[in-house]
């Protein structure tokens, strides 16, 4: 289940990001390191000859979170997560310095639904695309807020606590932040009953 005010501001964002900026210089390899601030339950990267597949991660109530140092989707590379049964949202955060370059495949194995949040930037190149069951929000805030209090922060990076987590109910964004997201030319799509957000 994606809130109301992910919908309200799917409409505001969409016209926004879907220009072509031809400027950026868009030079990625696949990188995709997981921190350690997960502990036991940190992401694990597993790789084969046709794509890579993120799996493990720290397990809530029906969210599945992942947290990376960098995450960087290659040209030709496609990156599937792994949906366990009963996970319903998955949900990324970059804790490093780097903005987040998508420029091949980002996928879910799975109908979850797909949450990045890196507050240096996402950049989707041209051929990037997206390959979910369910909506996909990306975004250059800080943190995910739940209504139990607790931040899924990228600059205060912490475990989720052991309690029943619902799905994010808000953004929030440093003062100093001045990144957002960058759509060069991309095709992305998700299902027509479903979310696409960039919230920058």
């Amino acid at each position: 289940m994606i809130p109301t005010w992910f919908r309200q501001l799917t409409i505001i964002t969409i016209g926004f990001f879907s220009t072509t900026f031809n400027t950026c210089n868009l030079k990625a390899s696949a990188q995709i390191n997981p921190d350690n601030s997960l502990g036991v339950e940190g992401s694990r990267v597993n790789s084969s000859v046709e794509r890579e597949i993120i799996e493990g991660g720290a397990i809530r109530s029906a969210n599945l979170f992942h947290s990376f140092t960098d995450f960087n989707v290659g040209t030709q590379q496609q990156v599937y997560f792994a949906n366990p049964n009963g996970i319903q949202n998955i949900i990324n955060r970059v804790t490093g310095k780097n903005s987040s370059q998508i420029l091949g495949t980002l996928a879910v194995l799975g109908n979850a639904n797909l949450f990045l949040m890196n507050p240096n930037g996402i950049i989707f190149g041209e051929n990037a695309r997206l390959d979910v069951g369910g909506s996909f929000i990306a975004s250059t805030a800080d943190s995910f807020v739940f209504d139990n209090g607790f931040n899924f922060s990228s600059s205060n990076p912490q475990a989720p606590p052991l309690l029943t987590i619902n799905v994010p109910i808000g953004l929030q964004f440093q003062r100093a932040n001045k990144s957002g997201i960058t759509v060069n030319g991309s095709n992305l799509t998700v299902p027509t009953d479903k979310t696409l957000g960039l919230v920058g």
